[in-house]
């Protein structure tokens, strides 16, 4: 597995696989061909459907100035979901054509090309994670800073700056979303409300959710966000931690570095073993994975056994499995933003329900992330990340309830 800095990534939203895989793409192209003055991108499948929504287009002609860039669609499924053809021109000859994959998380990969980035970690999935650090008696977030190196530390506390910077914007930015949906901003709405006797329960569940909805909000709006793993899951995690970080006073800044780490390498595993990317696995993948990462974040604060760790993981996880992707226009707005509140609130539940559970458990983390995986390749076309199926077709603005 690779480091944590290739999973939390810092950069503008709305899609991690959708504007900055693609502007990556254009970016590492250019540096090729310095002599390039034309580019031409043929967008394929999810990426040419949903392309307009996610801002796909805009960040690669940003990417590509002051060269001259036209962008064209086209579906192929025999292709991978993501897949962009970067011809590099100068003035009419051709230089190269190129076969890239956005393969989630804003990582990309060429075709026929071997990455030269080495795995820094020596194992690849949970059960041996687990059994290395019982026979070194250490914990799950030592076995990163192992091997990590300690200045891991020092990235991990400026990720939680970026999140907490993404919360505080979106709490107190008001109006809609960009696109012709009008989506409002909620988070403002959700933190300020007012309820005379406000039961706990119900005050942690609109505390939660507004730091959820204010980080998906920001990302809706191109703001600057940590993919965790994914742009359109962004919210999940900040969520959960900066709620628990708020709540209570033993929460330090070094548990929350702790629980980052931890978070980090369960995004890990199931990056490495399966798909963050809703093109390829559906939206189980990213706010499955986001809900998973969140649930071990949760459990990790709480100082809680290996063991409870990774059930809070698994249930967070396997409780998301078949969830489709069917962004309305193709923006992540509806139902992506919600969605996010809604597995932070899960994560924690999770959390609570391995801690009494935990020895009565039947699947393994490393089980349920294969089943997701398999899951996710089973699933029709239409519901990952297409546009063609779900929400994303049912809904008509015109029929909007609209309460505000």
């Amino acid at each position: 597995m690779k480091s944590l800095k290739q999973l939390y990534k810092i950069g503008y939203g709305p899609s991690s696989s959708h504007t900055m895989g693609p502007a990556q793409a254009i970016i590492e192209v250019r540096k090729r061909h310095l002599d390039a003055t034309d580019l031409q991108v043929t967008l394929f499948n999810s990426l040419a459907l949903t392309g307009q929504g996610h801002l796909t287009i805009d960040c690669i002609t940003e990417a590509a100035f002051p060269l001259h860039v036209e962008v064209s669609n086209k579906l192929d499924k025999h292709k991978h979901p993501n897949t962009l053809i970067i011809k590099a021109y100068k003035d009419k000859t051709l230089l190269r054509a190129y076969e890239v994959y956005s393969i989630g998380g804003g990582d990309i990969e060429f075709k026929d090309e071997v990455t030269t980035e080495a795995s820094i970690y020596p194992h690849t999935s949970f059960n041996q994670i687990k059994a290395y650090c019982r026979e070194n008696n250490i914990s799950l977030h030592e076995y990163v800073y192992r091997f990590e190196g300690e200045d891991i530390k020092t990235f991990l506390s400026h990720v939680y700056l970026v999140m907490c910077e993404a919360i505080n914007r979106g709490l107190t930015t008001a109006g809609s979303l960009p696109g012709p949906l009008k989506v409002t901003r909620k988070a403002p709405y959700l933190i300020n409300k007012t309820i005379n006797n406000e039961p706990s329960e119900i005050k942690e569940s609109r505390l939660v959710s507004s730091y959820a909805f204010a980080v998906s909000e920001e990302n809706a709006s191109g703001g600057i966000i940590v993919t965790a793993p994914t742009c359109g899951a962004c919210g999940v995690l900040p969520a959960v931690l900066y709620y628990m970080e708020h709540k209570h006073a033993f929460i330090s800044k070094e548990r929350i570095i702790n629980a980052l780490a931890v978070a980090g390498l369960i995004g890990n595993i199931i990056k490495t073993n399966a798909s963050i990317s809703g093109a390829v696995c559906g939206c189980q993948a990213e706010i499955g994975s986001a809900c998973s990462m969140a649930a071990a974040a949760h459990a990790t604060l709480l100082k809680l056994s290996i063991n409870q760790i990774e059930y809070a993981a698994e249930i967070a996880l396997e409780h998301h499995l078949g969830l489709t992707c069917d962004p309305v226009n193709g923006y992540v707005q509806i139902p992506c933003i919600e969605r996010n509140a809604v597995a932070a609130l899960r994560a924690i539940d999770a959390c609570g329900l391995a801690y009494f559970l935990t020895d009565t458990r039947k699947i393994s983390f490393d089980v349920v992330v294969k089943t997701m995986y398999e899951t996710g390749l089973d699933m029709h076309e239409a519901y990952k990340e297409t546009s063609k199926g779900g929400l994303a077709t049912n809904y008509i603005v015109e029929d909007d309830v609209n309460c505000w």
